[in-house]
């Protein structure tokens, strides 16, 4: 999985005015939780723009200076909900051998005889959660929709890798490919076609 790499500084104070304080000053008080205790730091807002602001999943790799340096994902995040102004953002720390839980995007792929013949294509995930040790995590999680015809389903039994693990239930859907209203019309007009006397026929 990609990396990015934030620079912050550790945070002396985290009572509420050194963190209003923080804000004002374009900076986003952060927290990181795995370790054997919890490092609080902080970084400029701007930092955090291809980590938060892409519907990619990526790790993190956050430098505090003086040699500290610590790789992790994104846990939780707060924004002003008029704003959206980041308030606040969690990490978690990784380590080598522990694996992780963490959401990474559907990637579909191929092209499906359903899809050409007229149905129409519904993703029904477009994150699944995946465990898997750090090294292992996947950029995606790739969906090859080739063999689907309409009205067909993908589930999750048929995407993923032995590298990871996909962590729903067996009928979860991935995606699908659902009958659309002309191709239901245009069967439902053959059907009645098929039924009609031809012309010219004596009764």
């Amino acid at each position: 999985m990609k990396s990015i790499t934030i620079k912050g500084s550790e945070r002396e104070s985290v009572g509420k005015v050194s963190t209003k304080a923080l804000r004002n000053a374009g900076a986003v008080p952060c927290v990181l939780y795995g370790g054997n205790q919890a490092v609080h730091f902080s970084a400029d807002a701007a930092a955090f723009k291809n980590l938060v602001y892409t519907p990619n999943a990526h790790t993190v790799v956050i430098e505090l200076g003086k040699g500290k340096s610590f790789n992790a994902i994104l846990q939780d995040i707060q924004v002003h909900p008029v704003t959206d102004k980041i308030l606040h953002i969690d990490f978690f720390q990784l380590f080598d051998d522990k694996e992780i839980t963490m959401e990474v995007p559907v990637k579909i792929v191929g092209t499906s005889k359903g899809v050409l013949a007229g149905g129409v294509l519904r993703l029904n995930q477009r994150k699944l959660k995946v465990k898997a040790l750090p090294s292992n995590l996947p950029d995606f999680v790739e969906a090859d929709i080739t063999p689907l015809e309409m009205g067909n389903k993908l589930y999750v039994t048929k995407v993923g890798k032995p590298e990871y693990k996909i962590m729903h239930p067996d009928n979860t859907v991935v995606c699908q490919v659902r009958i659309s209203r002309a191709a239901m019309k245009a069967a439902q007009e053959a059907a009645k076609a098929a039924k009609a006397p031809a012309k010219g026929k004596k009764k």
